[in-house]
């Protein structure tokens, strides 16, 4: 997600996170599910994050739930 600059800047600007923050955080149920309600809102994000991940992006859905987000 934070490779594509413009991505990684609404990412950032949506969730008032600092990019040091979300670096600290990344292990965290919490953030976890942010980034994945984020990716599943824009499913562009959702398609480019699974093809970056090579995942299908039905996977990045089923953790989201999983998050119960």
């Amino acid at each position: 997600m934070l490779a594509d600059q413009d991505r990684a800047e609404r990412f950032l600007a949506l969730t008032g996170l600092t990019p040091d923050v979300l670096r600290a955080s990344l292990g965290q149920q919490a953030t976890m599910a942010a980034v994945l309600e984020f990716l599943c809102s824009h499913e562009p994000d959702l398609v480019a994050a699974a093809e970056a991940l090579d995942v299908a992006p039905e996977m990045l859905v089923r953790a989201r739930e999983r998050l119960g987000t």
